[in-house]
């Protein structure tokens, strides 16, 4: 970005290897061969490939691609569940690899916050307490967290339900809890992986305006990881589609209908198209 504006998190020339042998395959991925050689000759698998983007504040930022692309690999870096083989991650200019563990519980605390597609609540507590989860980690008092759970649950239109277990709630309703308590931190960044995959499409489609709604108001930083691009173009303010470990394509909903940048996008979008005329 040319006008000075320091992107929310910038992602610059990472590599990330499984393996054994990840000095090896990181130097033959580098000469040039292919993943599937790499894999061939040092049984180790390259999963992000050399990848670099600039993800703006207040942005939706949709990551997007099929199974094995390294979407949800690569979203992992942004709180360093995974950290890179080789590369940088920088979130508001600063290099988050050079965190040592207290600077990183708290920039997890504070400045970044996760929904998975499995939920990841706690099966044991009721919905209050897992939306207040997040709050009373961070320290603050009982009556702080539920009232910040209360008004957040109500948000995401669970009212009436603080004291339901999680094991009683349907799928979507889960999948709000989660969204609940990743507000309820007010975190900057919010990071969502595949968050409305395992749904229902009615519930699916309720839970997206519902994203949107919220995000008219609270401006956060969203990264959203789907395979699906009906729900990209849905959703994002910009699209980057991944495979192999390697950025394809980066651009508005409107660049990537009319200008794939190659036959996997153009895939894509066919599939959009015919979908589209039904």
């Amino acid at each position: 970005m040319s006008d000075g504006v320091i992107p929310k998190i910038d992602v610059r020339n990472v590599f990330k290897v499984f393996g054994k042998r990840e000095k090896e395959a990181l130097a033959l991925i580098k000469s040039g061969k292919s993943k599937d050689e790499v894999l061939a000759e040092t049984g180790s698998v390259v999963a992000i490939n050399d990848l670099s983007l600039s993800i703006h504040a207040g942005e939706i930022f949709v990551i997007m691609g099929l199974s094995g692309s390294g979407k949800s690999t690569l979203v992992r870096h942004f709180n360093r569940l995974i950290d890179p083989t080789s590369g940088q991650i920088l979130v508001e200019g600063k290099n988050i690899l050079e965190y040592d563990m207290p600077a990183l519980r708290q920039f997890r605390r504070q400045k970044i916050s996760m929904v998975f597609q499995s939920f990841g609540l706690l099966p044991h507590r009721n919905v209050l307490d897992n939306v207040a989860y997040g709050l009373k980690v961070r320290g603050e008092s009982q009556a702080q967290c539920h009232e910040r759970a209360r008004h957040w649950i109500s948000m995401v239109g669970l009212q009436g339900y603080e004291q339901a277990f999680i094991h009683q709630l349907s799928g979507g309703m889960r999948q709000r809890v989660g969204l609940a308590r990743a507000l309820a931190t007010d975190t900057d960044i919010i990071l969502m992986d595949e968050a409305f995959s395992a749904l229902d499409p009615l519930i699916r489609a309720e839970m997206q305006d519902q994203l949107l709604e919220l995000q008219r108001t609270l401006q956060k930083t969203i990264v959203f990881i789907t395979h699906d691009l009906e729900e990209a173009l849905r959703i994002g303010h910009r699209i980057a589609i991944l495979k192999d470990g390697q950025l394809i394509q980066v651009g508005s909903p409107q660049d990537i209908l009319q200008f794939p940048a190659d036959d996997y996008v153009g895939r894509f979008v066919q599939r959009h198209h015919a979908h589209a005329r039904h």
